[in-house]
């Protein structure tokens, strides 16, 4: 049995609840956790658009997952596939405008919730968590 006062049943409480809120409002749009998160990572390439192999790193899934999501998210129009010019097997992945609104209103969302989430928190206390987070996150890729 894992104590309620360690770190990591203290971040998996907090990331279920997060993750129960996110859903929920999500389901109301008809679009899962999976399908913003890509269209989160799609946003924040440089290119406004990445490979399936790429997106795949990025999302920790396997080729078969990602290309199902990808697929999920083309019939909602949210993306757009398409081959490279030279080399036929290498498949872009990008946003359409119907995909960027979602994730304008997801992302909105999502400010909101991390607002009510750290209200109890002085700014000073928020920029050292985010700090201290950040600084998890760095050793946990290192693993």
């Amino acid at each position: 049995m894992i104590e309620n006062d360690t770190c990591g049943a203290l971040i998996r409480q907090i990331h279920n609840a997060l993750e129960k809120r996110c859903n929920n409002q999500l389901h109301k749009k008809d679009i899962t956790l999976s399908q913003i998160s890509t269209l989160i990572e799609l946003i924040n390439s440089p290119a406004g658009k990445l490979t399936f192999k790429e997106l795949e790193k990025r999302l920790l899934l396997a080729q078969s997952t990602t290309a199902g999501l990808i697929s999920r998210l083309e019939q909602k129009q949210l993306v757009l596939v398409s081959s490279d010019t030279e080399d036929k097997r290498i498949k872009y992945v990008e946003l359409t405008k119907l995909g960027k609104k979602y994730y304008d209103e997801a992302k909105q969302e999502m400010d909101q919730t991390e607002k009510e989430l750290l209200g109890n928190l002085t700014y000073s206390e928020k920029k050292i968590f985010l700090s201290l987070l950040q600084k998890v996150n760095e050793k946990v890729s290192n693993l």
